[in-house]
């Protein structure tokens, strides 16, 4: 019997790290099943996922610690992860394209991620949510309560034992200090004319310009609003018979597709940052 995990792992890059990493699982009975890695040339930095079998009585944490010798002879970031589905929060507002998509993704087993509950500053999506069985919370927010709201937020992450934050078209901009606290844990999703169009009717401005491409782009949240490590992106051509009505529905077809394959991606470990970047293991 055996049970299966996941290796991920940067630093500096020089010889002998493939070569310590592999003989390490071999030394603790382990069997590779798919390895992958990247040599940055231009932070001169090694990144890399293994995807191992182990006996069934391996103890994950003691192994860990056992690889930290390893780890810190060669400078490493580190994680040993189970293969099991991680644990979601989605943050919601009123649209809710995204959470609709993500929930079907969920129920079809397809997500790599299990949804935990869903957090909103508004009401309206409480019956997308119940109806999938999971639970709501409605914490309001206003410019005197921010503060205490996203305290609680950082709260209820915890209580739900919430591995990722997934920001579904949350209308509110998290403080530098949630932000910190969740980070290379939480993901926000915009559209791609940011930041060319920002502020009210993004799609009218986008008409009136003539555009003849739609897109969204999934990232880490940061403290800069809408600029942290980009997991992932969607483009879709459209051509001058589209107006705003129609660029909103094809922008929210992008914004769904690319919100859940980051959420994916993050769920099986395959994104290990990078700086201000990210490497993406497919």
């Amino acid at each position: 019997m055996t049970h299966s995990f996941t290796l991920t792992l940067s630093c500096p890059n020089r010889t002998g790290i493939v070569r310590a990493v592999s003989g390490f699982l071999y030394e603790h009975g382990c069997d590779i099943g798919q390895h992958q890695q990247f040599d940055d040339a231009m932070s001169d930095r090694l990144f890399m996922r293994t995807q191992v079998s182990a006996p069934e009585e391996t103890d994950l944490d003691a192994l860990s610690r056992a690889f930290s010798d390893i780890a810190t002879e060669f400078q490493m970031t580190y994680a040993f992860s189970a293969n099991r589905n991680a644990r979601v929060l989605v943050m919601v507002s009123k649209l809710g394209h995204c959470l609709n998509d993500l929930i079907f993704r969920w129920r079809a087993g397809s997500l790599g991620a299990d949804l935990v509950a869903v957090v909103s500053n508004h009401e309206d999506l409480r019956p997308m949510a119940e109806a999938a069985g999971l639970p709501f919370v409605h914490v309001p927010v206003t410019p005197e309560t921010k503060a205490d709201a996203e305290a609680r937020l950082l709260r209820l992450v915890d209580e739900f034992d919430a591995e990722l934050v997934v920001l579904a078209r949350y209308m509110q901009i998290l403080s530098d200090e949630t932000s910190k606290a969740l980070y290379g844990r939480a993901i926000n999703i915009h559209h791609s004319f940011l930041p060319g169009f920002k502020g009210a009717k993004p799609y009218h401005q986008a008409y009136g310009r003539g555009v003849k491409l739609v897109g969204a782009t999934a990232h880490y949240v940061t403290s800069d609003l809408d600029e942290g490590p980009i997991i992932e992106q969607e483009v879709i051509r459209i051509d001058h018979t589209y107006d705003p009505r129609a660029l909103q529905t094809v922008g929210r077809d992008a914004e769904a597709l690319a919100l859940s394959r980051a959420v994916r991606w993050h769920c099986e470990r395959r994104v290990l940052l990078n700086g201000h970047s990210t490497v993406v293991f497919p």
